[in-house]
């Protein structure tokens, strides 16, 4: 017949685009978290910042949420981790001689399999 097939649901952008970012942002996760290392350790002189967890909040519900517990002596309390430079810095210094070596010894490898 001269007719037209009928019509088929056509996905909206609304409705792929979340899909979408959430594949994207699962992807990026673990990048993400080894370029921001954070700590749950408090030096002196940090400023400590609630994290919203909900009510009656303990300190397994305070992980679940990326939080760190600190033990008041009224209750416990969540706040947000912090940044540590120290374990990025190890991570890039890991990160940059990896790459020198694995540089330094491909022409190596290379001219010992082309010779064979």
């Amino acid at each position: 017949s001269g007719f037209a097939p009928p019509p088929q649901h056509v996905l909206e952008n609304s409705e792929v685009a979340p899909n979408v970012l959430m594949k994207l942002k699962d992807a990026f996760e673990p990048f993400l978290r080894f370029f921001r290392p954070v700590t749950c350790r408090h030096r002196e002189g940090q400023t400590l910042i609630p994290c919203h967890v909900g009510v009656g909040h303990n300190t397994t519900k305070c992980l679940e949420n990326n939080c760190c517990p600190f033990q008041t002596s009224y209750e416990p309390i969540c706040y947000m981790p912090f940044k540590d430079n120290m374990q990025l810095t190890f991570r890039l210094i890991v990160l940059v001689a990896g790459g020198f070596l694995i540089m330094g010894c491909l022409p190596l490898c290379c001219c010992a399999i082309l010779q064979k």
